[in-house]
């Protein structure tokens, strides 16, 4: 009777055998997210295997092919899918390499805010006080600021560059760490679990970082995948206007910041590139939606 009630449902039993396989369970159910993941992790192997790939190098000019229009166009060749740009650089190829910058990007902003962001609030949380006060008034400066002027304003005091453009977007989305980190923790503090470790001789910092940050972690791994497309987009934005990655860097902003001029005569090298900010940023998004579905426990289907 008991080895019969345990084998009637194989599925359900699969599906809750592990936190990772529950996880999958209720991230799988959001289609779009699923579909998202699998455009997401296509860019990856496209950013990662770039230079096998890509057709031409990123920065190689043919200066007997200006503004060649994509393949499927009069006065397309099958040399270049994807058309030329004003210089004679392949656009598939630069917008293969621009992969890897965007993800570039948006990981490093992602590690800097996390780790300073999810830091500080666990401490200030934890601490309250002065502390708290003080540091929750800074992040409040800070979100008072519209964020893309901020960082406009921190790369030109350190300068235009790629680098400089990654340290600017992290500083602005640390806040949002801070806050969603402090809130979590006042909301686990007073918890039973909290005053048993307390009680039971458990040092401040194991309490912090090995009782009470696990019990936060949904709200924050679904802000960091949020803050992923957002990085992706403030990058482009400074490249945009000359001060993150600078030309000939194959970066989909500056792709988009060199050809504004040829807007009305090529279209392919002002579109080419937007589409792909557009549909990466869009996965990430759809993919953040999945995350929240699946890491809430109040929108999880019973």
């Amino acid at each position: 009777m008991t080895d019969q009630a345990i084998t009637t449902d194989p599925e359900l039993d699969d599906n809750h055998q592990s936190g990772l396989a529950s996880f999958w369970f209720y991230f799988k159910e959001n289609k779009g997210a699923v579909v998202g993941l699998c455009f997401f992790l296509a860019i990856c192997f496209i950013a990662l295997f770039a230079d096998f790939i890509a057709p031409h190098a990123p920065n190689q000019q043919y200066r007997e092919f200006f503004l060649v229009p994509p393949v499927w166009q009069e006065g397309g060749t099958w040399q270049f899918l994807l058309g030329t740009d004003a210089v004679g650089r392949d656009m598939l190829s630069r917008l293969i390499h621009g992969s890897r910058y965007s993800l570039f990007v948006g990981i490093i902003v992602v590690v800097g805010a996390v780790s300073v962001g999810v830091t500080t609030g666990l401490v200030v949380g934890y601490i309250g006080g002065a502390l708290d006060t003080l540091v929750m008034r800074l992040m409040d400066i800070i979100l008072a600021f519209p964020s893309l002027l901020l960082a406009l304003v921190l790369v030109a005091v350190l300068g235009p560059s790629l680098t400089n453009a990654i340290i600017a977007i992290a500083i602005i989305q640390q806040p949002h760490y801070v806050r969603l980190t402090r809130a979590a923790v006042l909301g686990e503090r007073e918890k039973d679990y909290v005053t048993a470790a307390r009680l039971a001789g458990v040092g401040p910092i194991r309490l912090m970082f090995r009782t009470i940050l696990p019990n936060c972690m949904a709200p924050l791994i679904v802000q960091a995948a949020l803050s992923f497309s957002t990085a992706i987009l403030d990058a482009a934005a400074l490249g945009f206007l000359g001060m993150g990655a600078q030309p000939p860097t194959p970066e989909w902003g500056t792709m988009l910041a060199e050809s504004r001029e040829f807007i009305l005569r090529a279209w392919w090298v002002v579109t080419l590139p937007g589409l792909a900010i557009l549909m990466t940023v869009l996965a990430i998004n759809l993919m953040g939606d999945g995350l929240r579905d699946a890491l809430d426990p109040k929108l999880k289907r019973s």
